[in-house]
C-alpha cells in the first residue's frame, strides 16, 4: 500500500517565523543573538536538545530549556492557523486513494497536536510520529522507519515531504523517495541533498505526477 509521509513544520504549514521569534527571546539572555540566517544554519529541522547543548554547552538542563521554548512556541501558535497551500485537497486525495499517512516530525507530541489542530487535518492522519519519542531524532532515519513499521508499508512505495537538510537526510537514509519543499530552501539546495523532485507547495502542478505514479509504479 502507498504511503505518504509529511514533515510538519516548514511542509504542512510555516511556523519558522514563530519559532525564530521564540528562540531569540530565549538566547538573548546567553549572549545569543538568533536572526532568521541563524535560525536556518543552526536551529531549522534539528532537535533542540542537540542545538542547546552546542549553544550553551554548560547550561545544566537543556532539556527545561526545550520544554520553556515549545511551551512558549504553543503559548504564541493562533489557532486557526493558514495549512499549506493545497495540502488539504492532497490529503482529501489520498484518503480516496486508500494511501495510508503519516506525520514524522521532530516537533515534540504536543507541538505536533497542537498544530495538527490549528490547520484542521488531525483527522487525516492515525500515526503522528516525533523524533522525541524515537531512540534519535532527524537527521537519523529513525523517526521515518519508525512510521515505515506503524503503517507496515514499504520504504520504496512510500513519499516522504521534506523542507530541511535534517528531515531531507533522515527520509534518504530510510531509503523513501523525497519531496521537497521550497518554503526555506532553494529547489538546487533540495535536490542537492537528495530530493527527487520538489515543490513551491501542494499546489504546484509538479505534485500531480508524481502523485499519479503511487497507482503502481514507485518514484
Amino acid at each position: 500500500m502507498p504511503a505518504l509521509l509529511l514533515d510538519l513544520d516548514g511542509t504542512m504549514l510555516d511556523t519558522d517565523h514563530i519559532h525564530c521569534a521564540v528562540f531569540a527571546d530565549l538566547m538573548a539572555p546567553f549572549g545569543i543573538t538568533v536572526d532568521e540566517a541563524h535560525y536556518r544554519a543552526q536551529i531549522h529541522g534539528r532537535m533542540n536538545e542537540d542545538y542547546f547543548a552546542k549553544a550553551i554547552p554548560d547550561h545544566p538542563d537543556p532539556a527545561a530549556l526545550s520544554e520553556e521554548k515549545e511551551a512558549e512556541f504553543r503559548r504564541r501558535l493562533p489557532r486557526p492557523y493558514p495549512a499549506m497551500p493545497g495540502v488539504g485537497a492532497v490529503l482529501d486525495r489520498a484518503v480516496v486513494q486508500g494511501w495510508a499517512r503519516a506525520v514524522v516530525t521532530n516537533a515534540p507530541p504536543d507541538n505536533a497536536e497542537a498544530m495538527l489542530q490549528a490547520i484542521g487535518l488531525r483527522h487525516h492522519f492515525e500515526v503522528v510520529i516525533s523524533g522525541e519519542e524515537c531512540p534519535r531524532g532527524k537527521p537519523h532515519p529513525d523517526p521515518y522507519l519508525a512510521a515505515l513499521d506503524s503503517l507496515g508499508v514499504a520504504a520504496i512505495e512510500s513519499i516522504a515531504f521534506e523542507d530541511s537538510p535534517s528531515g531531507l537526510a533522515a527520509a534518504v537514509a530510510a531509503g523513501i523517495p523525497v519531496v521537497g519543499v521550497t518554503s526555506t530552501l532553494s529547489a538546487s539546495a533540495l535536490l542537492a541533498l537528495g530530493a527527487v523532485a520538489t515543490i513551491t507547495d501542494f499546489t504546484d502542478t509538479a505534485l500531480g505526477p508524481i502523485l499519479d505514479r503511487l497507482k503502481g509504479v514507485p518514484v
